[in-house]
């Protein structure tokens, strides 16, 4: 019987070009739903990392091939459950999905779409592979457009969190202010941090950014989350940071800067302080494992110290 089984795999084509056939045929199934994704990623500036993220998630594949590829198993029977599940998913709710509004629609289809791509994936490479490649697949879910009930939310956290942060920002500079909601009047300047203000599509990208910084730059999954996590205050203190410079410079500098171009397209600067609080804590948490490791090393040679005397 296993003779049969491993006559019968080695039969089909390998499991390179296995993926490749069904990964095309993905792409015919799924062609509308892509293509409408694609336009999202133009015309939201939300969601203009989708087109990035499959093409991300192969890259970290490849440059992981050796490890990945060394763990696969020429077996189907892993996939096929999880392939079924999946395109029966894709058929079964077409009729539910087409009641929701487009961008919800989008993300359930986006949904699915991720859940086929892992489902190939573990067909054609086994369960093991899978394991060794569970980052760079889950990475795909980012591909999946927020639904609008979601960003709605998160806007409204970001724009009420940057609006107490640039308040606590003015009074440790000692600008006089009074706060109304999310207005503020200034010497001279009323200024309102809006919903267009909330910094969502900065802290998208840190967020995208970030989790790949962790991956490849810290040890331990406690530390990569410790690492993402502060991704979203490092983004709420960026955002006030601009919002209170922009202010103070229109107050003190020039009155037309608060509607000119630094307030328009100037958020490359203020990024590169996202950037810099990130780098800092990453420098930190991998000196507290080398701290660790030189306690611990330290431990093992006073122990081995004190057995041989």
């Amino acid at each position: 019987m296993e003779a049969l089984t491993r006559m019968r795999t080695n039969s089909l084509p390998g499991p390179h070009v296995r993926a490749a056939i069904l990964w095309l045929l993905s792409l015919l199934l799924f062609w509308q739903p892509l293509r409408a994704l694609a336009g999202l990623s133009f015309q939201d500036e939300n969601s203009t990392h989708i087109l990035l993220i499959p093409a991300i998630s192969a890259l970290l594949i490849y440059l992981e091939r050796g490890s990945i590829f060394r763990l696969r198993r020429d077996s189907l029977l892993p996939g096929v459950p999880l392939l079924l599940v999946a395109i029966s998913l894709w058929y079964g709710l077409q009729a539910p999905l087409a009641s929701l509004d487009a961008r919800n629609r989008m993300s359930a289809q986006a949904a699915l779409i991720v859940l086929v791509w892992i489902a190939i994936f573990v067909l054609c490479y086994g369960a093991g592979a899978f394991k060794a490649a569970t980052f760079p697949l889950l990475y795909l879910s980012l591909m999946i457009p927020l639904p609008a009930a979601v960003i709605d939310g998160l806007i409204s956290f970001l724009q009420k969190a940057s609006a107490d942060t640039s308040y606590v920002l003015f009074r440790l500079l000692g600008t006089p202010v009074l706060r109304h909601g999310f207005r503020f009047s200034l010497p001279g300047l009323e200024i309102e941090v809006a919903r267009e203000c909330s910094g969502i599509h900065s802290a998208l990208s840190l967020l995208i950014a970030g989790l790949l910084v962790a991956y490849f730059a810290l040890p331990g999954a406690r530390k990569r989350i410790l690492f993402v996590a502060c991704i979203l205050p490092i983004a709420i203190f960026k955002n006030a940071v601009r919002i209170v410079t922009l202010a103070w410079l229109s107050i003190y500098v020039n009155p037309a800067i608060i509607e000119g171009r630094l307030h328009r397209q100037g958020g490359v600067p203020f990024s590169v302080i996202a950037l810099i609080l990130m780098a800092v804590l990453l420098w930190v948490l991998r000196r507290r494992s080398t701290f660790s490791l030189g306690r611990t090393l330290r431990t093992a040679y006073s122990h081995l110290h004190l057995a041989r005397n």
